[in-house]
């Protein structure tokens, strides 16, 4: 699990919240799998009007292009991101994520979901997302504009809204290299090379030799 702090800048999260209120909710349940819709109690946008297209692809096109993201994923696809309102005494309870979405061309493997956002924590009384993993239960409240990425493989829930709205961006990513342990490995590569550009001139023997192993492992690895 990680947390990418400021994905969104201010103008950007500005803008999506605004739009927020020119959105058409529904029941969340609509898009919940046969488990997941028996605990599933929230709403969620209608992201194919106008407007809803329009901050759909504002978020998305961010956290593509965020570095961290980028470095930590390795997203090979997204799934169809969705923005959920939980309001007083709604709730999401403890459910396993569907390990493969969509049909044909954008069906995809779901190895890591990611919760962005969009309501500052003193909106809303409870509303932690909770991910239990092997040792402990994680609770993750986060500033706006703050997201988590996590495996899809644990088991997770969105605690009970006392009171407030809590609004967040949800997807599902497909990583190009199919194995965490993998993952990490080439996520502490791109660590090494930030810290060790600082130390040595472009085009170094050092850079350019750890340039060549992440290449190499990444071609070893990925899926494409």
């Amino acid at each position: 699990m990680i947390v990418v702090e400021n994905v969104l800048s201010p103008e950007v999260l500005s803008e999506a919240t605004k739009a927020l209120a020119e959105l058409r909710w529904e029941d969340g349940r609509k898009t919940a799998g046969a488990t997941a819709r028996r605990v599933k109690q929230n709403q969620q946008a209608d992201l194919t009007s106008r407007t809803g297209t329009k901050v759909r692809d504002m978020l998305l096109d961010t956290v593509k292009r965020h570095p961290v993201v980028e470095a930590y994923a390795r997203p090979l696809k997204f799934a169809p991101p969705l923005i959920s309102r939980t309001g007083a005494g709604d709730t999401y309870g403890l459910h396993i994520d569907n390990p493969v979405m969509g049909k044909g061309d954008a069906r995809l493997r779901t190895d890591l979901s990611f919760t962005l956002f969009l309501s500052p924590p003193e909106a809303y009384e409870g509303g932690e997302l909770e991910i239990e993993t092997v040792f402990r239960t994680e609770s993750v409240k986060l500033p706006a504009g703050s997201m988590v990425i996590y495996p899809s493989t644990e088991l997770h829930r969105v605690a009970p809204v006392i009171s407030g709205e809590r609004y967040v961006f949800v997807s599902w990513i497909q990583s190009a290299i199919r194995d965490a342990a993998q993952r990490a490995i080439l996520f502490d590569i791109a660590n090494l090379k930030v810290g060790l550009a600082r130390a040595f001139p472009a085009g170094s023997a050092e850079l350019l030799t750890l340039a060549k192993t992440e290449a190499n492992l990444i071609r070893m690895w990925a899926d494409a």
